[in-house]
């Protein structure tokens, strides 16, 4: 008995266009992350409390094809007064070098936060939710004795009142260029 089904080209390409309907609705739902989806994630992120004291981290570059290519430790001395607070980084790298970075933030009304450092191109703008902040601005990158504008999308998620987790995406123009990721530990 032959079950082979012959269809006509209409049948193909209704069923095609079935077929591509389906993966672009699933790659959809894969979309960019929103804050809102951790609204109600515990243990609730307070960035001034959790930002608050001294803090270590310990993080990585990865260029776009996933290879380390360059490790670090962060040393964060961090205070507030009330809505504004100072996050005083001083980085350590495997090839030797060392960074200063010092951000000046803000909480709005609205519960958003600004930020601004000296190598940071205009203002970084952040919100929380739950567990978790998330963090747009453009740095200025030394790379090889060039500096480049580099758009990070930086994501932050508390794992406990001790330690959270980073990761950011680097872009230019639109391209990705890598990633940062990072573990905080708070002393």
């Amino acid at each position: 008995m032959n079950t082979t089904i012959d269809h006509t080209p209409v049948q193909r390409r209704l069923a095609l266009t079935a077929g591509a309907a389906a993966l672009l609705a699933t790659l959809a739902g894969c979309g960019t992350q929103r804050i809102a989806d951790y609204a109600n994630e515990k243990p609730a992120l307070d960035l001034r409390s959790y930002f608050n004291g001294t803090l270590d981290a310990y993080g990585v570059f990865t260029d776009r094809s996933g290879k380390v290519v360059k490790r670090f430790t962060v040393v964060m001395n961090c205070t507030w007064q009330g809505d504004n607070g100072v996050l005083d980084e001083d980085f350590s790298y495997s090839d030797g070098t060392k960074q200063k970075r010092v951000w000046r933030l803000t909480r709005l009304a609205d519960g958003s936060y600004t930020g601004q450092a000296d190598d940071v191109v205009g203002v970084a703008l952040g919100e929380s939710r739950g567990n978790a902040f998330h963090w747009a601005y453009t740095l200025s990158l030394p790379v090889d004795g060039k500096v480049y504008e580099v758009q990070f999308d930086d994501w932050m998620y508390l794992v406990n009142d001790k330690v959270m987790l980073n990761k950011a995406a680097m872009s230019k123009f639109g391209f990705g260029l890598g990633e940062v990721t990072l573990s905080f530990t708070k002393r």
